[in-house]
């Protein structure tokens, strides 16, 4: 597979990944898709490997979401910027810190974001969680599946 198909897979993964924080695109399926493209580009072992171990998590993550409690950002006051914040501050988190950096990026985006719009630090902290209990979780464990699926990705061409 050449570098250009690798970019192009890249950016497809990126697009799932913001996916995830943007209501009604659907991520997951988006980051799959990319999997799949590369795979049956590269048809190493590794990369089979690869899809597979990416359906088998994406396919949890969904179970996992079906448990949790429904979504509810309407109520919750919870502005698209705010997700698209914290989406990208948990994609950073997850490369400098590798795995677990996701979850306080993904706060700390949060936090940064309401902060900014409340002022004071303890409105701010409660805020972030009245977010984290309406929807915050959900999108958490969707952005951290997504991103453990991109690491796979990523370790295995850089691997092949």
């Amino acid at each position: 597979m050449g570098t250009w198909q690798l970019l192009l897979v890249g950016l497809v993964m990126l697009l799932g990944l913001l996916g995830v924080v943007t209501p009604g695109v659907p991520g997951p399926l988006i980051v799959w898709a990319g999997v799949l493209w590369w795979s049956t580009a590269a048809r190493t072992a590794l990369s089979w490997a690869v899809l597979a171990g990416a359906s088998g998590i994406l396919l949890l993550n969904q179970a996992v979401i079906w448990l949790l409690p429904p979504r509810r950002r309407k109520g919750a006051g919870v502005t698209r910027r705010a997700f698209l914040v914290a989406g990208a501050a948990g994609i950073a988190g997850f490369f400098v810190v590798p795995l677990v950096g996701a979850v306080p990026g993904f706060l700390a985006g949060i936090y940064g974001v309401e902060r900014q719009r409340l002022g004071g630090r303890g409105d701010a902290w409660a805020s972030t969680r009245s977010v984290m209990r309406a929807l915050g979780t959900s999108v958490l464990v969707e952005l951290f599946a997504c991103l453990l699926v991109v690491g796979a990705w990523i370790g295995a061409a850089v691997a092949g």
